[in-house]
């Protein structure tokens, strides 16, 4: 392990599976992971909001070693800012989706 709590070396991957949507204003992505599947280390630049698709019993490990358990249901909103670099883990006995929206810029009223 390096001083981030990071495996040493490791290079960070995609914020999720897909873009599904990009325009100027956000950047929509989709998740799934299966049960014990682990989403590859990554880094939020941008602030978005998650938008679970299904129930989620996740764990979410950041480089600084700290672990935040994750209990999301189907349409909840989670707002979350940029930040350190982490990974998220299904630990749940079934599959895991959501859409994360990434906000790029923010919208003016016309």
């Amino acid at each position: 392990m390096s001083e981030t709590g990071m495996p040493e070396g490791t290079k960070l991957g995609t914020i999720g599976d897909e873009v599904i949507f990009e325009n100027d204003t956000v950047r929509v992505w989709k998740l799934e992971l299966q049960p014990g599947e682990i989403q590859a280390w990554h880094q939020h630049d941008l602030p978005y909001l998650v938008v679970p698709l299904t129930d989620g019993d996740n764990v979410m490990r950041f480089a600084d070693g700290r672990v935040k358990p994750t209990a999301e249901k189907p349409g909840d909103a989670l707002w979350r800012e940029p930040g350190m670099p982490h990974e998220l883990e299904n630990v749940g006995t079934a599959r895991y989706a959501n859409i994360l929206v990434e906000f790029k810029s923010v919208v003016k009223p016309a």
